[in-house]
């Protein structure tokens, strides 16, 4: 993981990010006042906030902060505000929102500014989206048709970018470690018919790209979490780490990518270990994110790699139960922010040459 400590020296971009409000009964309200009211002393990028303009005001008066939060007619306007003011383009909500307590009837808003963040991006108004969280329950009462945000992308991505195959990854990604899970929001019961030696390859492929564009490392070095219990112990434990992992990582050499494994997941944490990679693949979620929580908990950042366009998140959901309190941790929100203008300051030059 040496090369996480370059990468915060890579220029921030120009352009201004694109912010969406997530669920507005949210902390997510919250922590754009305080990732903006932060921005000198975390060497911020201008971003603008596409939500409820009401709602900001309202969550800076009831949280009683000096910020001041003006209208600007899209993202790109935003550099010209952001040193005096929090930029906000305005996606009205139906309804007031309340500090936790989530409203179906304003999903549309949320879903919306999703949408317009992304176009901003599409129209370059916009250097890359962060997305604040989302509760999907809530987006699936007001007819959301999408396992979640990043299926929502994918989507958009293909609509927007018809050109450019969009194969959406989620990644966690800190300074201590990055984590890729094969397998994302299904039951784990599930997991072993959903691994196949095709759809390992294909994501580590796009983990390695990525990280070559994105984090600026010429040579990834990945490796491969067995599945079972000490990685099958050659089928004593089970069979797949034998007949669909290990086959997967052997295309992988084939092609040129430095992949070893499968690992036993119980030791492939640890300090010593996380030296010898720069980004570990898993199998199903809690396998990925476990470690990454422990270690970052609050400033992991999820990325979405595979996208024609850059996108960032916080590690962390609504936080319903603490919303409007004014305790948050905005410290994940300023890390997607970093990393968001970082990945995308990538892009920019490798276009470029």
């Amino acid at each position: 993981m040496a090369a996480q400590a370059s990468a915060r020296q890579v220029p921030l971009a120009v352009t201004p990010l694109a912010l969406t409000m997530g669920d507005p009964a949210g902390i997510g309200p919250e922590l754009a006042i305080d990732a903006w009211r932060t921005r000198e002393a975390n060497a911020l990028p201008a971003f603008a906030l596409f939500a409820d303009l009401n709602l900001m005001r309202e969550t800076r008066r009831a949280l009683g902060v000096d910020c001041d939060v003006v209208a600007v007619p899209d993202a790109r306007a935003a550099a010209d505000v952001f040193a005096r003011a929090l930029p906000v383009v305005d996606v009205p909500l139906v309804r007031a929102a309340q500090p936790g307590v989530p409203d179906s009837q304003n999903g549309p808003a949320v879903i919306l500014a999703i949408r317009r963040a992304v176009e901003a991006v599409a129209a370059g108004q916009a250097s890359a989206v962060v997305t604040n969280p989302i509760a999907k329950s809530v987006l699936y009462d007001a007819g959301f048709q999408f396992a979640g945000h990043t299926e929502y992308l994918g989507s958009l991505a293909s609509e927007l970018w018809p050109a450019r195959p969009a194969e959406p990854v989620m990644m966690l990604a800190s300074p201590e470690l990055r984590v890729v899970p094969v397998t994302i929001h299904v039951p784990l019961k599930s997991v072993p018919s959903l691994l196949t030696s095709e759809k390992i390859i294909e994501t580590a492929r796009i983990v390695a790209a990525a990280l070559k564009q994105d984090f600026g490392i010429a040579e990834p070095r990945l490796v491969v979490t067995g599945l079972n219990p000490h990685a099958g112990e050659d089928g004593a434990l089970g069979s797949e780490d034998r007949d669909i992992i290990a086959p997967a990582i052997a295309a992988l050499r084939s092609d040129g990518i430095d992949a070893t494994g499968p690992h036993s997941a119980d030791t492939l944490f640890h300090a010593a270990a996380r030296e010898t990679y720069d980004a570990a693949i898993a199998m199903y979620h809690d396998q990925a994110l476990i470690p990454i929580k422990t270690l970052a908990f609050d400033s992991g950042v999820n990325a979405t790699l595979g996208l024609p366009f850059v996108r960032t998140s916080p590690d962390h959901g609504t936080a319903f139960g603490i919303a409007g309190k004014g305790t948050a941790s905005a410290a994940s929100l300023i890390s997607a922010l970093k990393l968001a203008a970082e990945m995308s300051t990538r892009r920019a030059r490798t276009a470029v040459t």
